[in-house]
């Protein structure tokens, strides 16, 4: 389940001159330590859909969770490719990274219950889950969890401003 290291690469045309490319690693440091995504998905007659979600970052790819039934869920259903985004919502400082993938369904229940410690570890005793029958469960509510394994993400830096890119070759 190991990822790859991406290829890093910085676009000049959207990154002043004194601009570097950022490693995967300060990417990944970020991706951990953010509390809110954004998720985009497709709905079913095409128009897009975009909602915050929490998200851990856990053994190379983004983990989120949604009820069966839900919007989210129900998109993907149909169409499991998603980006997922975080950032600061400023102008001329701090970062946002944007992650490009498939998210898969994930169901097997010793890695859903390390995921669920993570995510105790990271948003606290209100986000413990007991996992069961493949999915989590919290507050006497199913949630379907997903897993999304970076195919391609960029990041943008704003002091200097630089956009990188890092595209990945699975094994």
């Amino acid at each position: 389940m190991a990822g790859s290291t991406p290829r890093t690469e910085l676009d000049k045309r959207y990154s002043e001159e004194e601009a570097a490319a950022t490693s995967w690693e300060q990417a990944v440091e970020r991706l951990s330590a953010a509390e809110l995504f954004w998720l985009s998905s497709v709905r079913p007659d095409g128009r897009p859909h975009v909602t915050p979600v929490v998200a851990v970052w856990h053994e190379d790819g983004l983990h989120f969770c949604t009820g069966p039934g839900e919007r989210k869920e129900l998109n993907l259903r149909g169409n499991r490719e998603v980006v997922l985004t975080t950032g600061s919502n400023t102008l001329r400082e701090g970062w946002d990274l944007v992650v490009e993938g498939e998210a898969v369904p994930l169901t097997d229940e010793d890695r859903l219950g390390a995921l669920s410690a993570a995510y105790v570890a990271k948003y606290g005793e209100d986000w413990k889950y007991e996992v069961r029958d493949g999915a989590f469960f919290g507050d006497g509510q199913r949630a379907l969890v997903f897993r999304v394994e970076p195919r391609t993400a960029f990041g943008f830096t704003k002091q200097p401003y630089g956009q990188t890119r890092w595209r990945f070759t699975r094994t």
